[in-house]
């Protein structure tokens, strides 16, 4: 916080007149021209006296004066000493070293960046950009997608910077914390970033001025759900270069995908591709050239990782193999004018290679080349081309292949990694798009690239040098203007109306006769002449024509410009390529619109419109979104690591505005959000100040400004109170315009930390309160689980005792029977028992006649009995025997054992124990230790719990206690 006050400080301390002064309070005297620039060169002596301390500018707004000589001085002493990235107020401006630093953008310092309270505080990266705008979205700050624009020279890094991006917002985004499949993560996250090398091995080549330069551009839309995690992304692409399939410039190479397949292939593939090793071939110029691109097995694995199959891919490649072929395929002219060109001898083998590599008949191949189909009227009419036509035929049917098979792996690439729009609510765009180009032969690919580069320029100076001055004073606040560049004229000179370069190329494009260059530059030097923009060389034999741009101006060759602007497709053409075997080649011919396709093969629309249109497009996003802008800078034209060339980078400091950049950085305020944003962001601070009873509010739906006003002077007046923090410097720092309140980054962070301890004391308030309520909550459940615990088990132990009670009922009444029965036995047994063995008995006692009777049989063996009860009231005593010849018994045959039953004399003789043991009745004392248990209640005997180790269980148990 601290050094980023001080930045601010320091910035909006800028003196001498040349910056803006946005403070609404002070005015600033100018001084005299003369005067002035005295004083601006003392400054600079002495700001340049201690050059070991240039490279600590880390923020170029702390540089004093602001000059091109002051800044570049301190870029150089920065590079010098392997520091690459700097802060220009609301821009990062990036040296390309041109060597690998991997410990730049190695995944801890990722976190480090992503993790820091102010990452502005640390050196200045690529990543505090991606987290500025990472957090903005996180922030809900309207408004709320963010589009992260990478400028600069081809050459400059553009590239590898949004590599970077991509790269840290996949690994920051998608760490997902919550509850979700890990596997979908890292498949979003591997998808996306294998998006990368495929587009760029497909649409990117090495040029004269870098290894890898872009040759279309792309706007990659990086989509965020509700919690800023990473579910999707999406790629729009502008502009491929495809002439470059079939024409290549002097020293420079064709798409990497070529030679990928050249240096990457194995032999079964190179003998299905007819590729054998030490062929040449016409389309792949620089072939020798080993560059770190030229990497086959990285792009073959990302087209596995996004889903696309073995057989998809080598249907690709066979494509991509069938236009090598085609490249060396030429034309003899014809003997007679009448007659179509033949194809030359050693080209033959070429063109059969050509056609089984995209499965379609030579013969028709070789006659869509040789002859052309007119339509007169509803007839059609065989014209046979010249060698020139048949060569742009043959080169026709290349790019338009190449094109296409581009446009699929795109839309392939979309329908695998997009989100579907339900799932994502915000972004965070990357603009990657081609740089400035100036070459020595320049023609519609150049002015395209160029105006592209134009109208991002102009994007820039409308958003920021222009918008936001005229803001200052539109707000109220003392503002001086600094001048800059403007572009605009450029732009109206490109693409205006109702006369430009673009209108009057498509003028000549839809005329149908072939085009003339020096017809074509007479009329633009007719309708353009008044535009300081353009000019003529009139002594130039070239037919030409020389735009102004911003960052220079460059030479534009007429020859061949209208053409390539009509980008005619013969429809034979179509029509043979969607008869292909090739199943990819057929489908991307059959589902192609031909709605913009002329009877004659006249695009409809042309190449500058539909760019221009898609361009429009693209500026409609970044209208809508927070830019955040990254200047690449080419420190040296030849690639050279840590070379420095001043000429080179001070052209280019001067081309993109960056020192009118800083003036208004360190003078301005950057940061500007409407009164009743800020009020409903920010009012919770006065509400949970000490201040609270003087910061009342009143209603936002109000529409008077001056209310919104004094709410925000209210507020700001407690973040800092006027006995802390004097007037002039607070004017510093915040100022408060008409409608809208102007914050430095300082104020931003300082609100943004008060906001966030505020909202941590009521979460912690919160947390507490809802703890307490948990634990009230679980105290009462436990009570109430307790009490309900205990009500059953109260009811459990009433209904034991309850069984236990009518048990023992039962138990006392059944053994009160058992009493009886045996009493009136006993009595009945007191006869003498010789009378018992002579004396018949007729009548059975009427109580055992109630309880039983017992059948007896002829079994001659005597049978000993153990009666029960009396057998275990009696068990240590001797045992009663019974001696009779019996079939069976029935209930009563515990009584047969110990009692003297009656007996009919003759039938059978019962004898008992009693005589040879000394007991003539049941009532005498029996010999041993027995011990009956009638004194007390059996019940204080009772086991509740019997164990299997007990020998007498059940009634037993409770009528004896054997005695050891």
């Amino acid at each position: 916080m601290n050094s980023a006050e001080d930045r601010r400080k320091i910035g909006a301390g800028y003196r001498n007149g040349r910056g803006g002064s946005a403070t609404g309070s002070v005015n600033k005297d100018c001084s005299p021209h003369q005067s002035l620039n005295d004083s601006l060169e003392g400054e600079i002596r002495a700001f340049l006296t201690d050059e070991d301390e240039l490279h600590t500018y880390d923020d170029l707004t702390k540089v004093n004066p602001v000059t091109p000589t002051t800044v570049l001085k301190c870029l150089q002493a920065r590079y010098r000493v392997k520091v690459f990235y700097t802060h220009a107020g609301c821009t990062l401006v990036a040296l390309n070293p041109f060597q690998p630093i991997p410990h730049l953008y190695s995944l801890d310092v990722m976190k480090q960046y992503h993790c820091a309270p102010q990452p502005q505080e640390f050196k200045p990266h690529i990543f505090i950009v991606a987290e500025e705008a990472y957090r903005n979205v996180q922030g809900q700050l309207q408004p709320v997608n963010q589009s992260l624009v990478v400028s600069g020279e081809s050459g400059a890094g553009k590239t590898w910077t949004s590599r970077c991006l991509m790269k840290y917002y996949a690994t920051v985004a998608a760490s997902s914390s919550v509850v979700k499949s890990q596997d979908t993560v890292e498949k979003i996250e591997r998808r996306v970033l294998d998006s990368n090398p495929i587009m760029e091995a497909f649409g990117n080549a090495c040029t004269l001025r870098n290894n890898n330069s872009s040759r279309f551009g792309k706007y990659i839309q990086l989509q965020l759900d509700r919690s800023q995690l990473l579910v999707g992304a999406s790629v729009q692409t502008y502009l491929l270069e495809k002439t470059r399939v079939a024409d290549q410039p002097t020293n420079e190479r064709n798409f990497h995908v070529f030679y990928q397949m050249m240096k990457g292939a194995t032999d079964e593939q190179r003998k299905e591709w007819k590729m054998p090793l030490g062929q040449h071939f016409v389309w792949l110029p620089k072939a020798e050239k080993t560059i770190e691109e030229d990497c086959f097995l990285d792009t073959v694995e990302a087209l596995d990782h996004l889903g696309i199959n073995e057989e998809r891919q080598r249907q690709i490649f066979r494509i991509l193999a069938g236009l090598l072929q085609l490249g060396n395929v030429y034309f003899s002219p014809p003997t007679n004018e009448s007659q179509p060109c033949d194809v030359e001898e050693q080209s033959k083998v070429f063109l059969q290679r050509a056609a089984e590599l995209l499965c379609v008949p030579a013969e028709e191949l070789q006659q869509c080349f040789r002859v052309r189909t007119l339509q007169a009227g509803k007839q059609s009419v065989l014209k046979p081309c010249s060698q020139a036509e048949c060569g742009m035929r043959r080169d026709c049917l290349a790019k338009v292949i190449y094109a296409q098979l581009f446009e699929w792996l795109v839309t392939f690439i979309n329908n695998s990694i997009c989100a579907d729009k339900s799932t994502w609510c915000n972004f965070i765009g990357v603009l990657d798009v081609y740089g400035f180009e100036c070459f020595h032969i320049n023609n519609l690919e150049q002015l395209c690239i160029n105006y592209a580069n134009e109208k991002l320029q102009q994007h820039f100076v409308a958003h920021y040098l222009r918008a936001q001055q005229e803001e200052y004073v539109s707000e109220g606040l003392q503002w001086s203007f600094v001048k800059y560049q403007d572009n605009q004229s450029c732009l109206d000179l490109i693409e205006g109306s109702p006369v430009s370069v673009f209108s009057l190329l498509n003028e000549a494009s839809r005329l149908n006769r072939a085009s003339d260059a020096n017809t074509f530059r007479a009329r633009l030097e007719k309708e353009l002449r008044e535009n300081i923009n353009i000019s003529w060389d009139k002594f130039s034999t070239v037919p030409h024509f020389t735009v102004a741009h911003y960052a220079g101006k460059v030479d534009y060759h007429i020859e061949g410009m209208v053409e390539k602007n009509k980008d005619p497709v013969p429809p034979e053409l179509i029509s043979l390529l969607e008869k292909s075997e090739n199943s990819l080649l057929h489908q991307i011919f059959s589902e192609k619109e031909t709605d913009n396709v002329t009877s004659k093969g006249l695009s409809k629309v042309t190449v500058v419109s539909k760019f221009k249109n898609s361009l429009e497009s693209l500026m409609k996003i970044l209208h809508t979104t927070t830019p955040h802008y990254t200047r690449c800078i080419k420190p040296n034209p030849d690639c050279k690591p840590l070379t420095f060339k001043k000429e080179e980078v001070i052209m280019q400091l001067e081309a993109c505005g960056i020192v009118e950049t800083i003036h208004i950085s360190a003078a301005g305020f950057p940061i500007r959000i409407p009164f009743r944003s800020f009020i409903q962001r920010y009012r919770l601070i006065a509400k949970h100040s000490r201040l609270k009873s003087q910061s009342h509010f009143s209603d936002l739906e109000a529409d008077s400004s001056d209310i919104h006003q004094q709410q925000v002077e209210q507020l700001l007046e407690v973040v800092l109170p006027s006995h802390c923090v004097d007037r002039k410097k607070r004017s510093l720092w915040v100022h408060c315009g008409k409608t809208k309140v102007f914050l430095t980054q300082s104020m931003l962070d300082l609100l943004e930390d008060q906001r966030k301890k505020i909202l941590s004391q009521c979460a912690f308030t919160i947390q507490c309160c809802w703890l307490r309520y948990q634990r009230r909550i679980r105290h009462a459940r436990w009570n109430s689980a307790t009490l309900i615990q205990a009500v059953v088990r109260s009811w459990l132990v009433r209904k034991q005792v309850h069984r236990w009670h009518r048990a023992a009922t039962v138990i006392q009444n059944t053994w009160r029977r058992w009493r009886d029965l045996l009493k009136s036995l006993a009595e009945a047994e007191l006869d003498d028992a010789e009378d018992f063995a002579e004396e018949e008995v007729l009548a059975l006692n009427p109580a055992i006649s109630e309880v039983g009777s017992v059948q007896l049989s002829t079994i001659q063996e005597p049978v000993t009995v153990r009666g029960w009860p009396m057998g275990l009231a009696l068990a240590s005593a001797p045992s009663i025997t019974v001696s009779l010849t019996a079939t069976g018994f029935q209930k009563m045959m515990s009584l047969m054992a110990s009692l003297n039953l009656p007996a009919r004399r003759g039938e059978y003789k019962a004898e008992t124990n009693q005589y040879t043991q000394g007991i003539a009745s049941i009532r005498a004392q029996p010999k041993g230790s027995v011990k009956l248990h009638f004194r007390r209640s059996p019940l204080l005997y009772a086991d509740r719990k019997p164990e299997l180790k007990t020998d007498v269980t059940g009634f037993n148990e409770i009528l004896l206690e054997k005695t050891e």
